[in-house]
Order: structure tokens, then sequence, then C-alpha cells
């Protein structure tokens, strides 16, 4: 069974986008990312309501961090290409919001990784999202 990583990248992400965020992983192995987020009032809209970014901040980070811990041997590093996201619903503040991450695809150039988000007092998806990455090699 491969290492979980998730431990590793969420101390790494302290002084990043990701760990201002608050963004906590609970696994990170090869084709699976799951982590987690409490909504706090830095991660709100004016309205009230938890903000689109903030849930692409959550979703993008359990798909780059998939990315990391599946890339093919030889890859250096990934760049997102595309993004999607629907929203399907939103938490208010104080509320837990949970995400799981699949890939998709792994491929020598590309991966596809999708992942869900959901509220965790009530199971609902919130938003799905898919992504692409290309992988990236050192030059030689």
């Amino acid at each position: 069974m491969a290492e979980d990583k998730s431990a590793e990248l969420t101390a790494a992400q302290a002084d990043n986008l990701p760990g201002l965020l608050g963004l906590e992983w609970t696994q990170a192995v090869p084709g699976r990312v799951t982590g987690r987020m409490t909504v706090a009032k830095h991660h709100m809209a004016p309205n009230g309501f938890l903000h689109a970014a903030s849930v692409i901040a959550l979703a993008d980070s359990a798909c780059g961090y998939g990315c990391v811990v599946s890339l093919p041997d030889g890859a250096s590093g990934f760049t997102t290409i595309e993004l999607k996201s629907n929203f399907l619903g939103t938490v208010r503040e104080g509320g837990g919001v949970a995400c799981e991450a699949t890939l998709v695809h792994g491929g020598r150039n590309t991966q596809v990784w999708d992942a869900t988000v959901t509220a965790e007092a009530t199971g609902k998806t919130i938003a799905l999202f898919r992504c692409t990455q290309m992988v990236l090699y050192p030059k030689a």
C-alpha cells in the first residue's frame, strides 16, 4: 500500500494559500486525496455564504496534491491547464466542508481529476469539480 502523504502536505502548505485558508488533508495516496476545512469568516462572501473561490481552493488543492503524489516516474511537477466547477449548494460560517479528489486519467503527459465537495453536517454535495493537469518533465 502506498504511503499516505497527508501530514507532509498539510505541514508544507503552512505559509501558502492552502495553509492560510486552513485546509487540512486526511489522506493523500496515489489516485486519491481527501481533506476538509472549517468555514470561517475569511472563507465567506459579503452576502454571508461560502465564497465560490474558497470551494475552488479546496477542490483544486486536493486535485493538485493528488497529482503530486501520483506523478509518473521522471516527472518533476505539474501545472493546471483547465478547471471547471458546478456549485450545487453552500455552507454557512462554522460549518465543515469535506472534499474527495480521485484520479480519472493518469497519463504520461496529463492527468484528469474529479473532486466532490460536501457539507459535513448533511453529506450533501455542494460542488462538483474537474481539472486537467499537464505533467512536467525536466528539460534535457
